[in-house]
């Protein structure tokens, strides 16, 4: 959205793009259900246990960045409703930009830590043997990790945003074509190309990651399913279940990505249908995702039983 030097005032409310902005409201509400969920199971699980597998870490670090992000793309939509002439780069915009690009940048970091599934690889060179071996330790310095690179470029994106907003006040003192040819420029040659490297490198981590351990996975699996046991076995089931998640993953990571990136070109402009299309793109992957890991996570279920169990009780 800040492709545009301001806002769009009030217009004819678009039928399509009233649809789609429902669409994005119900994708809010169910990521907000789905990530809620997995906080509120593996926060149980913590008070009663005091501590956490490396595992469950990974997936709370990430739950909770993506159900804090939600709100802040609400709390953005909502002001640039009802200011709909408020420059993009304005104080309040600003506010609610570092929010949304450490969120994002975190976001982003916490699906690298993919590679802590690398205990299930059946490779055998020696990096993956040691990695085997020590990656439950590495966990919490690569979540130290995602959020110390998620804060130095929300610290770049906030310099860039303070820059564009001293442009745009200048407005008084040069004609606003100069001003607003300046704010481009400034988007163009430095904003831009920040989002695309600062989204780009956690995103090459991320696939590379996913598809050693698909083509492991895979490989493992077409194993079990020629074996005696066959497809039928439980192990080639869970492999089976696993392959189907780090798929879906892959595929939910992907075309945000690439969502993210073409909303930020400026090819589809604030108003336009394309616009929402891939604004709905960009979040179906926070809907959709913890949704996955809560139906095929046999032990997120059951800690969520647990939990309603217990605030049963205690009622």
């Amino acid at each position: 959205m800040r492709g545009e030097d301001v806002v769009p005032g009030p217009q004819v409310v678009d039928k399509t793009a009233l649809i789609c902005v429902v669409i994005l409201f119900l994708l809010f509400l169910v990521a907000l259900v789905g990530n809620g969920l997995i906080i509120a199971a593996l926060g149980s699980e913590w008070l009663l246990r005091r501590t956490l597998s490396p595992c469950d870490k990974l997936l709370v670090s990430l739950g909770t960045s993506r159900f804090c992000l939600q709100w802040v793309v609400i709390s953005k939509n909502i002001y640039i409703f009802l200011n709909p002439t408020t420059f993009l780069y304005s104080p309040v915009f600003q506010l609610l930009a570092v929010q949304w690009d450490f969120l994002n940048s975190a976001t982003l970091w916490f699906s690298t830590c993919v590679f802590y599934c690398v205990k299930i690889a059946t490779f055998t060179h020696p990096v993956f043997l040691w990695l085997k071996r020590n990656v439950s330790g590495l966990v919490p310095w690569m979540l130290l990790s995602s959020l110390g690179f998620s804060t130095f470029t929300t610290v770049l994106f906030f310099i860039g945003n303070q820059r564009m907003y001293q442009n745009y006040l200048r407005r008084g003192l040069q004609s606003w074509n100069v001003t607003r040819n300046a704010v481009r420029m400034y988007e163009r040659f430095y904003l831009f190309p920040l989002k695309i490297v600062t989204w780009t490198v956690p995103t090459v981590v991320f696939i590379a990651g996913t598809v050693l351990l698909i083509t492991s996975l895979g490989r493992h699996t077409k194993k079990v399913f020629f074996s005696i046991s066959g497809f039928h076995s439980s192990s080639a089931q869970a492999h089976i279940k696993a392959l189907l998640a780090f798929l879906s993953f892959a595929i939910f990571f992907t075309s945000s990505f690439l969502s993210l990136v073409l909303t930020a070109s400026g090819m589809f402009p604030f108003r336009e249908f394309g616009f929402w299309i891939w604004q709905i793109v960009i979040y179906l992957g926070t809907a959709i995702h913890p949704i996955i890991l809560l139906l095929s996570n046999r032990r997120l279920r059951a800690l969520l039983g647990r939990g309603c169990s217990s605030a049963h009780g205690a009622s």
